[in-house]
Formats: structure tokens, sequence, C-alpha cells
């Protein structure tokens, strides 16, 4: 069930967008996979997917950093570098929408209401994926990391994407498992909704992040959409 964290209203939601890593695909198999491959180059010992998950949202260096900590900047660049190699090869092969993303989409197409994602990806990696995935013809806009000069927390992607969808940021609902997505949303304006489904680390504390909404599955948000318009 979807818990209201402010009194601002959401009775004038008219668009969706999403984060993508961690809140729209589980893309944790693929990064951790390709991790694994770099640290196998550089004779260094596999981690398991469980171990890192929580670290999915937080780019390819956050994912080295946690599989090998005591190593220098530089062997971790290193090991950065191979994991996007890898990665590249690899995007979209073991991803998947998590549970009830599919319901949602369907839901916001039969309701005529836009959608889209805004995340911090650069395009060479959301878009193939988003095309294996079957996903980038339904988009109203796909912001990456690299489609403006900033990327979240930043407002400028925010309201690329609330341009590109022909909608105020003020009637947007944005979707996000990390901190930085709900900043991000409250600096443009927007309704901010965490993703409790998402790569949230046992450390992290959601209930501090600038929030309008607190959604358990991606049901909380039909049912937020339905309730709003009935």
């Amino acid at each position: 069930m979807a818990s209201q964290s402010q009194e601002k209203s959401g009775s004038s939601i008219k668009a969706v967008l999403f984060d993508l890593d961690g809140t729209l695909v589980d893309t944790a198999p693929d990064l951790v996979a390709a991790l694994n491959l770099s640290l196998a180059q550089f004779n260094c010992p596999q981690v398991s997917l469980d171990k890192m998950r929580q670290v999915a949202s937080d780019g390819s260096l956050a994912l080295v950093k946690a599989a090998q900590p005591h190593l220098n900047e530089d062997k971790q660049f290193e090991l950065q570098q191979g994991l996007l190699r890898h990665y590249t090869q690899i995007n979209g092969q073991h991803s998947q929408l998590f549970d009830g993303i599919s319901a949602l989409l369907a839901y916001l197409d039969e309701h005529a209401i836009p959608y889209g994602i805004v995340t911090n990806k650069p395009a060479r990696f959301t878009r193939p994926l988003l095309d294996v995935l079957g996903l980038s013809i339904s988009m109203g806009t796909v912001v990456s990391g690299d489609s403006t000069l900033f990327s979240k927390p930043h407002i400028a992607p925010m309201l690329l994407a609330a341009q590109q969808i022909d909608c105020p940021a003020e009637q947007i609902l944005y979707l996000g498992d990390a901190e930085r997505d709900l900043l991000a949303a409250d600096n443009a304006g927007m309704l901010g909704g965490i993703a409790m489904w998402g790569y949230i680390g046992s450390d992290a504390t959601p209930q501090n992040w600038p929030s309008n909404f607190t959604f358990h599955s991606p049901q909380d948000v039909v049912e937020l959409l339905a309730q709003l318009s009935s």
C-alpha cells in the first residue's frame, strides 16, 4: 500500500517518469555478471549477486569499490573499465522488469498517461537495454546520464524529460530507489515516489528522503492512480 509522506497532493498526476536501474528494470544480474568477468580478468575473487544487488543503482565504480574496497584507485579504475567492456556485450541478457511493472505500464497505456525514463545510465547502455526489453517504442522520453550536461540530482535531465512529454513538472510523479532520485524530483518540483522494491540498502534511510509517496510495489502506484481518477 502506498503511503503519502507529505501534504502535497497527488491529485494532479498527469505523467509518470521512472528511474531505470532498480526501479523499472532489475539490471543487477547483468551488472554483477560483467563485474565478475572483470574480476576474473584481474585474478580477483568473484562476488555474489545477493551481496552486490543493493549497490547496483550506484554505478559501475561503486560496484567495483564494493567488490574490491582495498585496491588503489588506479586498479579500481582498470576493473571498472573491464566491467564496462563486458557489460556492453551482455547488457540485457539477464535483466528483466520488476514484478508488477508490466501491469503498471499497461495501466498507463490504457489510460493514455505519458511515461518515460530519467536515468544516470549512459545512453550507450540505456538504449540497447530498452531495445532488448521491447520498451523503446512505448517511452515518451528517455533521458540518459549524458543527455544533458548534468545528471541527477540536478534538475536539467528532469526538466528535459518534462519538456519532451509536454507536461508541467508539478504534474509528474517520479519513481526512484535512491536518494538522488528523490532529490532530483524535489529539485525539479515533481512529486517523488520511493520505489521500495528497488536496490535500497539496509543502511539507507528512505524515510529521510524528500518524497511525497512511498510505494512497496508497482501495484501500489496503479492503486494510487486509479484512486485519483475515480
